[in-house]
């Protein structure tokens, strides 16, 4: 075992070890030929309260590729919808709970592996995670993470030298663990299986440890379960919400994937918006678009409506049914005031005169315009940031088409009067406000399908990380012209080469 490692030296706490073993079962992780660094975030040590100096690449390669000195590694137990479909069969079947600890502002935060081996949960998998699975969840959270979407984070990625045979890559290929920092990896589906069981007093457990640790301003409330439920409500239609001003699909909507804590997580085959299509899918074998891109917000409600099933057993199921009935004016508020927050127009400061067209209005005709131009969706919104950077538009005329084919001229030019009008009317620092905000809220370049691939094929083909590393890199915030945002990743590992 490294001796002195800081990571093994963190104060875990067994918060979810000691609702007992009926949530989880006690698992060993799977013994690999060699354990390489291939991503650290050191933004994500910093949180847990370490020195990133003070960690090396054989810390991490110990404690998260070997598991050296961890013990016990948890698998938790669950069940979900799949495509509609209940599935009493799940449970972490390659992904385990490696611990849980305080970050620096004293919430309770998750490590939990993906790729780590086999479980009871493992259904005939190798409970292996291949590398390409690893190198686009990173980029799936660190992309996110940056456009503001509340989600799991990476800590590590290791490859671990075996070869591995999928249906869906080409085979034999590499292998990889992974491990993520999320408030919890309980799920709508830990709640749904107490329900199949018939075991009310476990899930009532179940909910005043999830209310106690992710809700506890809620304890002075007349129900704190039932102002849980409201909330968790709330966190998720803002959650699909930043999905979609993202441009973000999911790909697997199932109810195993959402999180009683209302955060982002597990991200297999996601895909970010190339142009504008509300019809996009994500997983190639969701053959009726069930989570379409478009869908999101209608399935992330359906999931909800599916939890007050269990729940019910807790709690009276008309008091329920009234947490919910506020999803959809919760998410069109927030969508609004997402878009227009990467459009630059969404902060106090953005106070507009009264001629002005309404910000609901501006949404509109950017929808419109997106629908009829086929630009890159995360384009439009680059393209808009550099404009202004370097401009200060003071007629409309000066804000002129971007990337790509021309726009119709009907759409671009009610979208184009519109944005100019808001910007016009900005006061005091506004507009400094909003270049901050264009160039906060939007990425260099959108890991789109083709971006990814390019990204792969480098390592594939070279064993070339350099643009993985570009790529994440890219999306690290170091403005200072506002309140610092959360720190980014630091992609690069110590002490390791890259071969090109």
């Amino acid at each position: 075992m490294t001796t002195n490692n800081p990571l093994l030296a963190l104060p875990f706490e067994p918060s979810l070890e000691c609702l007992g073993s009926d949530y989880w079962d006690v698992v060993e992780a799977a013994c690999f030929p060699e354990t390489r660094l291939r991503f650290r975030n050191d933004a994500l040590l910093r949180q847990l309260g370490l020195d990133p100096s003070g960690v090396s690449r054989d810390h991490l390669e110990a404690a998260y590729g070997r598991f050296e000195g961890r013990q016990p590694l948890l698998a938790l137990r669950y069940h979900g919808y799949q495509f509609g479909v209940y599935n009493p069969q799940l449970g972490d079947g390659r992904g385990f709970l490696y611990g849980q600890m305080r970050d620096r502002h004293g919430q309770l935060q998750d490590l939990g592996t993906k790729g780590s081996g086999q479980t009871p949960w493992s259904r005939g998998g190798d409970g292996r995670l291949t590398l390409k699975g690893g190198v686009r969840e990173v980029i799936a959270a660190e992309a996110l993470h940056r456009l503001g979407v509340t989600t799991s984070r990476t800590m590590s990625l290791i490859e671990t030298g075996e070869q591995l045979y999928r249906g869906d890559e080409p085979s034999p290929t590499r292998s990889s663990v992974m491990v993520r920092l999320a408030k919890t990896h309980l799920r709508f589906g830990s709640c749904e299986r107490l329900l199949y069981l018939q075991q009310p007093g476990q899930l009532a457990r179940l909910l005043h440890h999830v209310q106690r640790t992710y809700y506890p301003h809620l304890a002075e409330a007349d129900s704190p379960l039932l102002a849980m439920v409201a909330e968790l409500v709330e966190r998720v239609a803002h959650m699909a919400a930043q999905w979609m001003v993202a441009g973000f699909t999911h790909g697997v909507l199932n109810t195993d994937n959402m999180s009683l804590a209302g955060e982002s997580f597990d991200y297999g085959p996601y895909g970010f918006l190339a142009s504008w299509d509300p019809g996009f899918t994500a997983a190639y074998f969701d053959h009726t678009g069930l989570y379409a891109y478009g869908r999101q917000p209608a399935v992330c409600h359906h999931n909800l409506k599916l939890l007050l099933q269990p729940l019910a057993m807790a709690l009276p199921l008309e008091a329920l049914e009234a947490t919910i009935a506020p999803f959809g004016s919760i998410y069109g508020t927030a969508y609004r005031a997402g878009l227009l927050r990467r459009l630059g127009l969404a902060q106090p400061w953005a106070t507009v005169q009264t001629m002005a067209p309404p910000a609901g209005d501006l949404v509109s005709l950017t929808l419109q315009l997106l629908a009829a131009w086929r630009i890159d969706y995360g384009d439009f919104f680059a393209g808009l940031r550099d404009q202004v950077s370097r401009s200060d538009l003071e007629e409309p005329d000066a804000l002129r088409p971007w990337h790509g084919p021309e726009p119709p001229r009907q759409p671009w030019l009610a979208w184009r009067d519109c944005w100019w009008s808001h910007w016009h009317g900005l006061r005091g620092d506004g507009r400094q406000a909003a270049r901050w905000a264009l160039q906060r809220w939007n990425l260099t370049r959108t890991p789109t399908r083709p971006v990814i691939e390019q990204v792969w094929q480098s390592i594939s083909n070279h064993d070339n990380w350099e643009p993985f590393h570009q790529l994440v890199d890219s999306w690290r915030w170091t403005g200072a012209a506002q309140p610092e945002p959360a720190e980014q990743a630091e992609t690069r590992p110590q002490d390791q080469t890259h071969q090109g």
